[in-house]
């Protein structure tokens, strides 16, 4: 399954398919660069960032999991099967996106357009990942926490990047589930059990991805208007897009606060999730302003909801860790 035809899909060098000019120029360019390169180029395919992000979900769960301090090792277990796991899931979607990545100006720099790694290299490297994680998460942490990683992966790569993504404006609104399951993983590595705490954190991450996401692609529009690929401010004004941001906006909030009553939280956490949201729905509502009196990127300025929303994130977990060790 390839998804949508894209511009430019008659061309096997652009495409990735089993085409000479594509594997000879990848040998080629990997013959060149040096060690330092290739080493860095596979790094890149596991989208670093996006691992620390996800992490960001797990620790914190184990934490408030634990109501103190989680043994090291397991800690140590569960991150680093949870970090080969994300990477996998990554290096998987930079393959079967090797084609839009090359015409996008933010993805053109990634291995596989610059054909710093082939294919075929890319897509064993991630297979390797997710076996390895997947061993590293059953041995050391537990059955459910692999299974969790296993099923998240899946989602990911066989649901959002080959069907949803190229296909639907909710593209990233139900892709958006595999990032969630982290503070499932988080979770169960401690308890060995899932329970109504986890999938609440794991609805706030639900409700968190679409305006995350989509101050990105509104940054980006042309890009993926360019791929074909209908991300909401590709088919949306940005009025709309600022809309659909607010509201998923109060949904996360709201959900975040559910966490208080469901899991009996101390007084830090509700104190911390009502200025972290209030702090964000201000910036969302600002977006949506400005959008509702210019389409121009220059006064929408999406991009300062997209960070934002990373600090939000990142410090509604910190809270999340902290609560029981401050109660």
């Amino acid at each position: 399954m390839r998804g949508r035809p894209t511009p430019g899909d008659a061309s096997p060098e652009r495409v990735g398919e089993a085409g000479p000019v594509e594997g000879a120029t990848s040998e080629r360019a990997e013959g060149r660069a040096g060690i330092r390169d290739v080493v860095a180029a596979y790094v890149g395919l596991t989208k670093p960032r996006v691992i620390e992000l996800l992490l960001l979900t797990t620790v914190p769960v184990m934490f408030f999991a634990a109501r103190g301090v989680p043994p090291l090792g397991l800690v140590v277990a569960t991150v680093i099967g949870g970090a080969l796991s994300a990477g996998s899931a990554s290096a998987l979607n930079c393959v079967y996106d090797r084609d839009i990545d090359e015409q996008m100006r933010r993805t053109r720099r990634r291995a596989l357009p610059r054909h710093i790694v082939s294919p075929r290299a890319a897509l064993a490297f991630g297979l390797v990942l997710g076996v390895v994680s997947t061993v590293v998460l059953y041995v050391w942490v537990n059955p459910l926490s692999a299974a969790l990683s296993v099923l998240a992966n899946a989602f990911y790569v066989l649901v959002y990047t080959m069907v949803l993504k190229r296909r639907t404006t909710q593209n990233i609104v139900w892709g958006g589930l595999a990032g969630c399951f982290p503070a499932l993983i988080g979770w169960t590595a401690v308890t060995g059990e899932l329970a109504w705490e986890p999938v609440v954190l794991f609805a706030v991450v639900f409700f968190w991805t679409p305006p995350h996401t989509w101050a990105l692609a509104l940054r980006y529009r042309e890009d993926y208007a360019n791929v074909d690929v209908p991300m909401l401010p590709v088919v949306a004004s940005a009025s709309e897009v600022g809309r659909q941001v607010v509201l998923y906006s109060w949904a996360m909030v709201a959900t975040s606060l559910l966490l208080w009553p469901v899991a009996d939280t101390g007084w830090f956490y509700p104190v911390a999730a009502v200025a972290l949201g209030a702090f964000f729905l201000v910036e969302a509502h600002r977006m949506w302003g400005r959008a509702r009196g210019s389409n121009e990127l220059s006064v929408v300025k999406p991009m300062r909801l997209f960070h934002s929303s990373n600090l939000y994130l990142s410090l509604l977990f910190v809270a999340v860790a902290l609560d029981p060790l401050i109660g």
